[in-house]
Order: structure tokens, then sequence, then C-alpha cells
């Protein structure tokens, strides 16, 4: 088992409860003591986890802003930054869709400015957004598929508990999914929930299309989602830096620039 997929496994174990043994680690992860250590050194560097004795406990900066909601900014601020270039990547993403395609896309205000676009398509889409249903619920040929779990009012998203199966059985060509921030370590998110969902997506997904307008790539702080070496396509904007590019052509990601 990859490093990435043991620490996604370790963070949804985390965020259930707010604390986990080793004993349930080992067990969940099959891995060795010593791997699983390396792997809690790295999560606690990264001030996601702290190190208890006989385990690991929730970080108290990601058990506060649980007990608020999610990390990050709230939906309804973020939608309008940065929105001409969202709207051209969603624009552009939605090009790649081809007529009765089944898709995911993973709740975000740049994966949601797809929507309009999937407008005579008659695409099956599964995904987790509540604001990506209410756009695509007017389209008579687009049939719509929600995972079971909790609604987390601030980003208006479905998620559900770690350990529970909650997605319908779908598997899709293409995942179309945002981030928090893109930098060489890979993709992130703010929020350890949204890394299990988004590799819970990634599990169903024969191709992971990551849309991100050029500010994402200014930071790379957050929790790891995958590597850039688990995108097919990243969706961007002019704005994306050269190095940023030219890494990304080295490892056989394709760039689309809307």
């Amino acid at each position: 088992m990859h490093s990435t997929q043991r620490e996604r496994l370790i963070l949804e174990a985390v965020a259930a409860t707010g604390f986990v043994t080793y004993r349930a680690l080992e067990a969940r992860l099959e891995a060795s003591p010593a791997t699983i250590r390396r792997d809690l050194t790295r999560l606690e560097e990264e001030g996601l986890i702290v190190r208890v004795h006989g385990g690991a406990k929730l970080a108290q900066e990601q058990k506060e802003e649980r007990e608020d909601g999610l990390a990050g900014t709230p939906f309804a601020q973020s939608i309008l930054q940065h929105l001409p270039a969202k709207q051209a990547i969603g624009r552009a993403a939605a090009a790649l869709c081809r007529p009765g395609e089944g898709i995911m896309i993973d709740g975000g205000t740049t994966t949601l400015q797809m929507c309009p676009h999937l407008a005579g398509l008659d695409c099956q889409v599964l995904t987790n957004s509540l604001h990506i249903v209410d756009a695509l619920l007017p389209q008579q040929g687009t049939r719509v598929l929600l995972p079971s779990g909790t609604v987390f009012r601030e980003q208006n998203i479905v998620l559900a508990p770690a350990g529970e199966e909650s997605m319908p059985r779908f598997h899709a060509p293409k995942l179309f999914m945002g981030a928090a921030a893109v930098g060489p370590q890979g993709v992130m998110q703010q929020d350890v929930i949204l890394v299990a969902a988004e590799r819970r997506f990634m599990e169903r997904a024969e191709e992971v299309i990551l849309l991100v307008d050029s500010s994402k790539f200014t930071s790379s702080s957050g929790a790891i989602v995958c590597g850039l070496d688990e995108i097919g396509t990243i969706v961007t904007d002019p704005g994306i830096p050269r190095d940023m590019a030219a890494r990304l052509n080295d490892l056989g990601v394709r760039v689309v620039v809307a």
C-alpha cells in the first residue's frame, strides 16, 4: 500500500472520533509498526495529528475547525474569488465530457462552473455537492446521484463518516475535482474529511481531472489528497507558473489552459 493511501486511511480513522489506537491502525493498514510510526510522524509534522500514548489524536486546530464546520474558505466567499477564470475552466472541463457518459464531480466553486455546459449531454453525474445538484436538476436529460452522509452547511456538501460505505455502486471514466492548493508535494485540501471523501471518489474513477485556477499554485499547505502523478489532466488558466507546467509535463499530466 502506498504511503499516500495509508495516510488517507489514518486521517479517516482519526477524523471519525478524534483518536485512534496504534493497534487499530495496524489492523486497518496491514503495515509494520515502524511504517505506521513514519506515517504518523509525517502527518504530525504537517500539523494534522498529534501522537500520544497508545495512538494519535486530531490536532487541536483541526478539532476546533471541525466543531465549527469544515476548514477553509466558506463557499459563499470562495465562489466570488477568481470567478472569470473559474467560469472558463468549467467550460473547458465540460468540453471533455462525452454525450451519455457517467462522470463524478466533487463539490467546489470551480467544479460548479461545469454545470451549465453539461446541458444536452445527457450525462449521469455522481456528486457530493448540493450546489451542483441544484444546478443540474433543471437539465431534463441529466441524471443525478448522491452519496449518503451528513450535510456540511458551509460548503453545502454531503460527507460520510470514516469507514462508512456511503457511495452508490458507481464507476466512471472521469472524476472532476478541485483543490485548496497544488504544489510539488501534490494536490492538497484544508480539511482531512475532504481528503477522505476525494480519495473515495478517486477509487471509482479511471482518470482524475483537476480543476484549479492559477492562484492555487501559489500556496502549498494542507493535507495531501494525492501525488501529481495520480492526476491525468489539469484544467487551469494562463497564469499557471512555468515551472509547474514543466513539472506536470515531465510527469505526463495533460495541461489544458482555458
